[in-house]
């Protein structure tokens, strides 16, 4: 399988995206389409990301975190994951043309992360939040992240 293709993005993306959000998958697929699983988070964790205007707050927890290596896991371009948990917040812009959104993190988890930017393509699709980003997987082979959100009612 290969990452999801995303539609170009809508010119209400700035108010689409405001609001709380459940994650439902987060995927990680290579460029021959092999499925790589994040030892920290696992194939099926638990995440909610909630935007105001200009600021955010995220958290994601593998549901198992007995399973999960100690110690850190780092991967290029993200945010680092600690013992199966990874928490942030911040503040962000979007870019409407290029369908992009920027995060700076002004606390998280990690203290490594504390004044980093991570650029990721955003879509809001009807009640759906999209992100994807290029990253490397725990064995240092290169992935595309697709993360689904369904919007908190």
């Amino acid at each position: 399988m290969l990452p999801v293709t995303l539609p170009p993005p809508s010119p209400s993306l700035l108010t689409d995206l405001l609001g709380m959000w459940i994650l439902q998958s987060r995927e990680d697929y290579d460029a021959q389409g092999h499925r790589h699983i994040d030892p920290a988070l696992g194939p099926h964790p638990l995440g909610v990301v909630t935007f105001a205007p200009g600021r955010f707050a995220a958290q994601f927890m593998n549901p198992d975190r007995s399973s999960v290596p100690a110690g850190p896991r780092v991967a290029s371009n993200n945010s680092t994951a600690v013992n199966g948990y990874d928490g942030y917040f911040g503040t962000y812009t979007v870019d409407l043309a290029a369908g992009t959104i920027a995060t700076r993190l002004d606390g998280g988890v990690s203290a490594a992360n504390i004044g980093q930017v991570f650029t990721r393509i955003v879509r809001v699709v009807g009640d759906q939040l999209f992100l994807q980003l290029p990253t490397t997987a725990a064995d240092g082979t290169a992935i595309t992240r697709t993360l689904v959100f369904n919007r908190a009612t």
